[in-house]
């Protein structure tokens, strides 16, 4: 089993934190699995038209939050911060649950609304908190060989999520989901602190000092900073714009088809959760048994590309064949390839930066840069249609975009192979 999880080479060292940082992104992705097909359902409660106004608070909102979380990051250390950032997201959930459930129909749209662009907040913060504290424990050798592995556990809470959601809501409905969720946001913080105690143990062990006890310190606005002024920072922020940007497209396409088939709230949670539950099947396959061996025989470039890559091949398909057939296809294969491909290897990419950009200029990108990417294409694709653009023709436009992505893709990564490369010969 062990051999063919491709975790063979792993000590018994690496084992113990693999499993606690394994729990801990399984509790997290199960929570917002959760929460996720809530989100779409009160997003589309309130119609799709209002989706690019979501889209704007949830933009709004990180400008906001961004200072924030730069200011603990400043001031707390590592543990301290973790702890505050997934405590004060329970404190929300608990708020929200209370005011669903006394709230009348009218006023449940805009709950939904808030809670629309506040779970857009929340995934991207915990997710981006989690690999942070992963590249700043594992190198970037590590990762290539742990990381695939590491990633299924955030596929298997996501399944785990997405079936509880779609089996449950109608017996527990959606508050009892979200007391759910909070549980799960629990589980996570006891796996990080666990997690940071184990790698301390580790270290005294080894002799090795660590100062990760210390606040990180710096200016709040750094991690915006250093994003414009390093070529590689801005790289990796223009990677997750067109990844957004394309994203966006077939998400608000998606959202469409479900205000058009689908008329009460449980059938379309019901719905967003059956498509992410078989998303996540395909990719935990991918993640045991394929991620870890391309990252190790092909390279962090050459895994980079995938994803641009099948995004260009699926928009061109749609050009000609826009179906809903072809559209889901397209779908599924982007995300499968996003979770099982280009997740690790983005992550990968941030080993090689200093541990100050590890948590602020990783958290600028992963929030205000992806939601900027997001707010571009929701107003963008409003306006194609709009001006009655079909989805062939949004396609169209969809195609050069993605093209330029995948050369993006392809100086990322070597840029990144580069380093290492210079770092192994400064070693040795």
């Amino acid at each position: 089993m062990i051999s063919t999880l491709n975790i063979n080479h792993a000590n018994k060292k690496e084992i113990t934190l693999l499993l606690w940082a394994w729990f801990y992104i399984f509790s997290l992705f199960l929570s917002y699995y959760i929460l996720r097909p809530i989100r779409d359902e009160l997003g589309v409660a309130g119609g799709v038209k209002n989706l690019p106004w979501l889209f704007t608070g949830t933009l709004l909102a990180m400008l906001m939050v961004n200072p924030i979380f730069s200011y603990l990051v400043k001031r707390c250390s590592r543990e301290h911060f973790i702890k505050l950032t997934y405590r004060f997201f329970s404190f929300n959930l608990l708020l929200f649950l209370t005011a669903l459930h006394f709230s009348s129909t009218e006023q449940n749209v805009w709950i939904g609304r808030v809670f629309f662009i506040w779970v857009s907040v929340y995934n991207l913060f915990v997710v981006s908190v989690f690999w942070s504290f992963v590249v700043d424990i594992f190198n970037s050798e590590q990762g290539k060989r742990l990381f695939g592995f590491l990633a299924s556990g955030a596929t298997m809470g996501g399944i785990a999520g997405s079936s509880l959601t779609s089996s449950m809501v109608e017996g527990i409905g959606q508050n009892g989901l979200l007391f759910i969720a909070i549980v799960m946001i629990e589980c996570s913080v006891f796996a990080s602190q666990r997690l940071v105690n184990v790698h301390h143990r580790q270290g005294r062990q080894a002799g090795a000092v660590y100062d990760d006890q210390k606040p990180i310190g710096g200016g709040i606005f750094t991690g915006m900073a250093h994003t414009f002024r390093s070529p590689y920072l801005f790289s990796i922020a223009l990677f997750i714009f067109f990844y957004s940007t394309t994203s966006t497209i077939l998400y608000f396409h998606q959202a469409s088809i479900a205000e058009s088939v689908f008329n009460d709230r449980n059938s379309r949670t019901a719905f967003f959760a059956n498509i992410d539950f078989w998303v996540n099947v395909f990719t935990l396959l991918f993640q045991l048994l394929l991620t870890g061996r391309v990252l190790g025989w092909l390279g962090v470039a050459f895994t980079l590309c995938a994803l641009p890559l099948i995004t260009t091949l699926g928009f061109a398909a749609l050009i000609g064949y826009p179906t809903i057939a072809i559209f889901v296809a397209v779908q599924v294969a982007r995300r499968v390839s996003n979770f099982s491909l280009a997740r690790p290897a983005r992550e990968i990419l941030f080993t090689s930066v200093k541990r100050e950009d590890r948590y602020k200029t990783k958290n600028f990108i992963d929030t205000f840069v992806y939601r900027a990417g997001d707010q571009l294409a929701s107003w963008t694709y409003t306006g194609f249609i709009a001006a009655g653009l079909s989805l062939s023709g949004i396609a169209v436009v969809a195609v050069p975009v993605s093209f330029l992505w995948l050369i993006l893709s392809i100086w990322l990564g070597r840029k990144h192979e580069k380093w290492v490369d210079i770092s192994h010969q400064e070693q040795h």
